[in-house]
């Protein structure tokens, strides 16, 4: 009998270098879930929105272990719209994984296991979905989470700068802001971030970088 019964739906799982957040270049296993209730216009995952098929956390765990890393990424779609993904997770760190979790900031992550390391999106205008924001999430933040801001343009970057001060997120934990590939150059925000003085990290998706706009990377 499997000691963590559960079954998730997983659109994949693979092995690349971490391409966002502080851990950005770590040799990593990516575990992602199907499925998620937002429908952000510059959405790059939209492959994991159906389809996949259920695997075991056990299963899950035979599989992350093949890679020889300690670093894993649970990421979607929306991995806490399942709810065996709180299971897996705890999984994962009684497991002595250094675990990080990305996640849209439209869901409760308060129950998420306190071991892991959350990335959380504020989404932006430019997304289609900044109603969707859980801004309950903020006074739950610890300085081991992180914070990533998706901008498709000044104006949404305007509204990160006043969502930064006004809710001191640098405060919080560490803040990423991500320019959309091929609507926002990255110039211009790296221009804005300085000019402004912004307490952020300006991140770039490395992992497109390297292999170019795939799957498994």
């Amino acid at each position: 009998m499997s000691s963590h019964p559960a079954r998730l739906r997983i659109s994949e799982i693979f092995y690349s270098l971490q391409g966002e957040s502080t851990r950005a270049g770590l040799p990593t296993v990516f575990v992602r879930l199907t499925g998620c209730p937002l429908r952000c216009t510059w959405c790059d995952t939209e492959y994991a929105f159906s389809g996949g098929e259920f695997r075991s956390i056990d299963e899950i765990l035979a599989e992350i272990a093949r890679h020889q890393t300690q670093y894993v990424c649970v990421t979607g779609g929306e991995p806490l719209a399942q709810k065996p993904c709180l299971a897996l997770l705890q999984a994962l760190c009684e497991a002595g994984y250094s675990v990080s979790l990305e996640t849209s900031g439209a869901l409760d992550i308060a129950s998420v296991d306190s071991r892991v390391s959350r990335i959380m999106d504020l989404k932006a205008p430019g997304s289609g979905e900044a109603d969707k924001n859980r801004l309950e999430n903020l006074g739950d933040l610890r300085a081991r989470d992180e914070i990533k801001i998706v901008l498709a343009d000044e104006a949404d970057y305007l509204w990160a700068r006043d969502m930064i001060r006004t809710h001191h997120l640098n405060e919080r934990c560490t803040v990423l802001l991500s320019p959309v590939a091929g609507s926002l150059a990255p110039h211009k925000l790296a221009e804005w971030t300085l000019r402004d003085h912004l307490p952020v990290r300006m991140q770039l998706q490395m992992h497109r970088v390297i292999w170019g706009n795939r799957t498994g990377v």
